[in-house]
């Protein structure tokens, strides 16, 4: 068994958007065509606690060399008033040949850097006429910034970013850290979300929303919403938005704001393309100019098994992390010799 910490996969990953961006991309074209296997999630949550869960997600993806495992992480928001990271996450790779594990990685950092990757990559795909020039960051966590940093990885023209949370000494010092990371970006905070939903006609929506809480009133047209969340929006908004998924059958679950929108009209025909047969097509996607378009990301199981098996591949030839040479029990033959 090896074994990866954060550290470790912070070394391997830190600097590597443009690798992490390419692996998500290859995964959402095999998953579009069928090289994926991904059952439903399994969300464990708990009684009178209804923001805390933790969240298995087991996944086979179909590469050259085939990867399988499981991510399996915690989303507990309390955690931010005691110093603690919200999520928390492992991530195990087992062999296909024999089912085994091999591999136990730090899985935080792994999906904070797929999800940027996808919203970024998202960005880039569903593209408008004109540059991306800024971003609007409607919650100022670990993964709004790592958005960021992708974001500005894949989108040369981004000059200015303006961010909201409903905790303001937050918002604040994530502004803070955004200029003192990237001092040539123009970082401004909004003093509500609709302020920050109009600023730019690009928008990023990673909070801890348990329900919808926000229309696209006040979205200018031609806006692409990167609903990376999934509850943040009402129903009403995602009926009258152009929508982009990565997997309907995924996304519509668990009272996601799309779920919710398909249980009021009873149909799932407001969903106009997935994220892969975009990709597939192969033809350039414009956002509609009177509308605002939304991509709802599930974060699919192959994409952090993508990733994990990036990361072991390039720790494994830089010689880090932790071997455990008796991890498993020995074979019945050895245990008898």
């Amino acid at each position: 068994m090896l074994i990866l910490g954060a550290a470790e996969v912070r070394r391997v990953l830190d600097g590597a958007e443009a690798e992490v961006v390419a692996a998500v991309r290859r995964a959402y074209l095999l998953h579009e065509a069928g090289r994926t296997a991904l059952p439903h999630s399994v969300f464990l949550r708990f009684p009178g606690e209804p923001r805390n869960r933790i969240i298995g997600l087991p996944a086979y993806l179909g590469e050259d060399e085939p990867v399988t495992g499981i991510k399996w992480i915690a989303s507990f928001p309390g955690n931010t008033a005691h110093g603690l990271e919200r999520a928390s996450a492992a991530v195990i790779l087992n062999s296909v040949a024999t089912g085994q594990p091999e591999a136990l990685l730090e899985g935080s950092v792994i999906s904070a850097r797929r999800t940027a990757a996808s919203a970024a990559l998202a960005a880039v795909t569903l593209g408008s006429s004109a540059p991306e020039t800024g971003v609007s960051l409607i919650g100022c966590g670990v993964i709004g910034f790592e958005i960021l940093a992708c974001l500005r990885a894949v989108l040369p023209d981004l000059a200015a970013v303006t961010v909201f949370d409903l905790d303001e000494a937050r918002a604040e010092a994530f502004a803070a850290r955004c200029q003192e990371r990237w001092p040539e970006l123009k970082t401004e905070v909004a003093f509500s979300a609709e302020e920050a939903l109009c600023a730019h006609r690009l928008v990023c929506l990673a909070t801890t929303a348990a329900a919808p809480h926000l229309t696209t009133d006040a979205c200018r047209r031609g806006t692409l919403v990167l609903h990376v969340s999934l509850r943040d929006l009402t129903p009403g908004s995602i009926l009258t938005a152009v929508n982009v998924v990565d997997d309907a059958d995924h996304v519509c679950r668990e009272s996601t704001s799309l779920h919710l929108a398909e249980r009021l009209c009873g149909d799932r025909d407001f969903i106009a393309a997935s994220l892969g047969s975009v990709l597939n097509s192969g033809r350039p996607f414009r956002r509609a100019r009177d509308r605002v378009t939304v991509f709802s990301p599930f974060g699919l199981g192959a994409l952090d098994l993508a990733l994990a098996d990036l990361v072991r591949r390039r720790a494994e030839a830089l010689g880090l992390g932790t071997r455990v040479p008796d991890f498993l029990p020995a074979p019945a033959g050895a245990a008898a010799g």
